[in-house]
């Protein structure tokens, strides 16, 4: 009981810090490290940080499975898109359509899996599908991503959704051997993004350590330490309760915009967003065809 409390919390809080990624990412933006080329300083940041630990354990990775390996790359360029989807979009509609990736899980298990889908997650996928034609076309327009932020998190969803269930089938590497390959993958998209999104920076000299200072803060406690504590979290809990946990990520996320940023919501954004939000939590939820839940 006491273990599944500590995971419990650890999950909330990631929800909880990476709702408030954004704030670090643009301030980093501003320092001169514009869009993808700051993601591109932050992962990089945290494969170094990262990188003694994998040095140190050259067994860590050795003898793993390639499909499981290429899934948490590809999972950190999923994130990457995330992270860069800040700067070109606002914030709660680039964190709801990440979280709209439950519906392409559900699809990828039902048509490339073969597994069979409980109702509910098609009930699931009705909610997504409604609350992403409210949210994108709620003035009456074409209900598609308007801009390049949200164009990201909506693939970067797709991806994520691809790499998770990589992770799950085929993944036998531990927490930190696995930040390593995220870090990596994500920084390996931004940099192949970086060019095609802005010019190459140019940083004033005098902001160099205080550009230094963000990016491995922010590489080091997001990227390293919160998603190390994710994975060591998620495999003591419930799949549905990590889901449901994380969903706080979308509160957080927006309730920091809208105070920080002077980010609001339409109505018709905040209808689908909450139907978005419905479409998740039915997603994790637990079905009888599925194991017990956990009951501490």
């Amino acid at each position: 009981m006491g273990s599944t409390f500590v995971a419990s919390a650890v999950v909330l809080m990631t929800g909880i810090f990476w709702g408030m990624y954004w704030v670090p990412v643009r301030a980093v933006a501003e320092l001169g490290l514009d869009g993808a080329w700051g993601t591109a300083a932050i992962t990089i940041a945290a494969a170094l940080l990262l990188l003694p630990f994998v040095l140190t354990n050259r067994t860590s990775l050795r003898g793993k499975d390639l499909v499981g390996i290429i899934a948490i790359t590809f999972g950190g360029a999923a994130f990457a898109l995330y992270s860069i989807g800040f700067l070109y979009g606002k914030v709660a509609l680039v964190v709801l359509l990440w979280f709209f990736s439950p519906v392409w899980s559900v699809l990828i298990a039902k048509f490339l899996l073969g597994v069979p889908v409980p109702q509910l997650r098609l009930v699931a996928i009705a909610a997504g599908l409604a609350g992403l034609f409210i949210m994108l076309g709620g003035d009456g327009g074409i209900p598609v991503p308007g801009n390049l932020g949200e164009w990201m998190a909506f693939i970067g969803g797709l991806i994520w959704a691809f790499a998770t269930a990589g992770m799950r089938l085929k993944s036998n590497v531990t927490p930190l051997p696995s930040a390593f390959l995220f870090a990596v993958g994500a920084a390996l998209t931004s940099l192949a993004l970086a060019p095609l999104l802005e010019p190459l920076p140019a940083i004033d000299p005098a902001n160099l350590s205080t550009v230094g200072v963000q990016v491995f803060l922010t590489g080091g406690l997001w990227w390293v330490l919160s998603i190390s504590a994710l994975m060591w979290a998620a495999v003591r809990l419930d799949p549905a309760r990590v889901g449901i946990l994380l969903m706080t990520e979308v509160i957080f996320g927006a309730a920091t915009a809208a105070v920080f940023a002077g980010e609001s919501l339409s109505a018709g954004e905040m209808i689908g967003g909450a139907l978005v939000i419905l479409c998740g939590l039915l997603e994790v939820w637990p079905t009888k065809a599925e194991s017990p839940p956990d009951t501490a």
